[in-house]
């Protein structure tokens, strides 16, 4: 007979036992640290950091934090990122994390938080939850003597310059440019101060041993900081003494095209190095045609990335912006009670108004549904090809495309 399990915020008490099962259910040795506690405590927020509880002995953990997420047009949204989620195995199939997510979304919904965010580690879990795909990712590698580029290339051409930097100078330059950055890429979400300190190894973690990579800085001809690139290296040599070494990106952003190609043309002019691993970038990255045979870039994950839960659709819908007019209205299916109603856009590209409506649904979809199709990713028409969205009249369907759909995909970069 299973005891009753109890779901409740952590204490300060609970945060070790917090960590062996979330250790144990990402499958990393259960044993915890001291200084892997002190760093845990130092970030959590207790009151959004939940476990489940059996005779005393943490089962399952969840974990959610404050988070800004750029939507269409580079506004940004109040969202209620969710990370640390696990069940320990012996816990399966109890309605454990329903009962953490219901709490936690409650909370978002109370605090006025727009939307909740994710990175699903499986596809089949967060859909019942009101969640959809909203980006994607793609990973290249690339054959660096395929692509035709200059092996001689020793700068960029247009008056600007790379220059190799450590990780203090990133700690500097990196959250401006970051800024900038990502309130013109929907989909983009902040980065905090002790992502810098982690990402360029002021702050190190146990489970993650560091290796300091190498940080290339573009500079603009006027002087202006556009693009970081953040790689590592292998060294690895052929049986008749060549080299065959791999740069793997660990991180790029970019604020124009011209730093994206320097950037990309530098690391693949690397002395001894044969590949380029990208990271994960958008799925629209502009890669494979910088190079002059764009088939020496070989697309290796292709896959979902952020997932986006709606939990206030009249201020998501007014918050992104239009290329067009035109007005629909929506029923929005939710299980989880949160938004679910009728809803008129009257979407213009001057703004955007969006109110509950007695009106006749021109397109009716679930929640998870609509968070796709908000950040401009997916479309309407081909969801209702797949049944996942019904349309009352002909056309509306590609109205919503018009009005929905951007010329550049969105992406997140950030895993969290």
């Amino acid at each position: 007979m299973s005891r009753p399990t109890d779901v409740r915020p952590v204490t300060e008490q609970d945060i070790p036992d917090w960590i062996r099962a979330l250790n144990t259910g990402f499958l990393r040795p259960p044993s915890v640290s001291d200084r892997e506690i002190e760093d845990r405590s130092s970030y959590i927020i207790p009151s959004r950091t939940l476990g489940a509880f059996d005779a005393g002995r943490c089962v399952a953990t969840f974990r959610s934090f404050p988070q800004q997420l750029t939507a269409v047009g580079g506004a940004t949204v109040q969202a209620d990122a969710i990370s640390n989620v696990t069940v320990t195995p012996t816990h399966r199939r109890r309605g454990l994390l329903s009962r953490m997510m219901a709490a936690d979304l409650a909370a978002a919904k109370e605090r006025g938080d727009v939307v909740a965010t994710l990175i699903a580690a499986e596809y089949a879990i967060y859909g019942r939850y009101g969640f959809g795909p909203a980006t994607s990712t793609a990973q290249w590698t690339v054959d660096v003597p395929r692509t035709g580029l200059d092996r001689r290339w020793s700068g960029p051409d247009d008056g600007g310059r790379i220059d190799l930097v450590d990780g203090e100078d990133v700690r500097k330059l990196g959250p401006d440019l970051h800024e900038r950055f990502r309130r013109a890429q929907p989909g983009a979400i902040d980065r905090d101060e002790r992502w810098w300190k982690v990402n360029t190894g002021a702050v190190t973690l146990d489970r993650d041993p560091w290796t300091e990579p190498f940080h290339a800085v573009y500079r603009s001809a006027a002087g202006e900081v556009e693009g970081l690139l953040t790689y590592r290296a292998d060294d690895h040599w052929g049986d008749a003494k060549q080299p065959l070494n791999t740069a793997t990106v660990r991180d790029m952003i970019a604020v124009s095209p011209a730093a994206e190609r320097a950037l990309w043309q530098y690391v693949c002019s690397i002395d001894w190095i044969t590949t380029v691993r990208t990271g994960y970038r958008a799925p629209d990255d502009l890669l494979p045609r910088f190079l002059p045979d764009p088939r020496a870039a070989a697309i290796t994950t292709q896959a979902d990335w952020l997932w986006v839960r709606i939990l206030d659709v009249v201020r998501a819908l007014e918050a992104r912006t239009y290329a067009s007019s035109a007005t629909l209205v929506l029923e929005i299916a939710d299980e989880g009670g949160f938004v679910g109603g009728r809803y008129r856009l009257d979407a213009t590209p001057d703004g955007a108004v969006c109110a509950p409506t007695t009106q006749s649904a021109e397109l009716t979809m679930g929640v998870g549904e609509l968070a796709a199709l908000w950040l401009g990713d997916e479309s309407a028409v081909r969801l209702v090809a797949l049944g996942r969205v019904t349309e009352a009249g002909t056309g509306a369907a590609a109205v919503a495309d018009a009005l929905l759909r951007t010329s550049r995909r969105p992406w997140c970069p950030d895993i969290f």
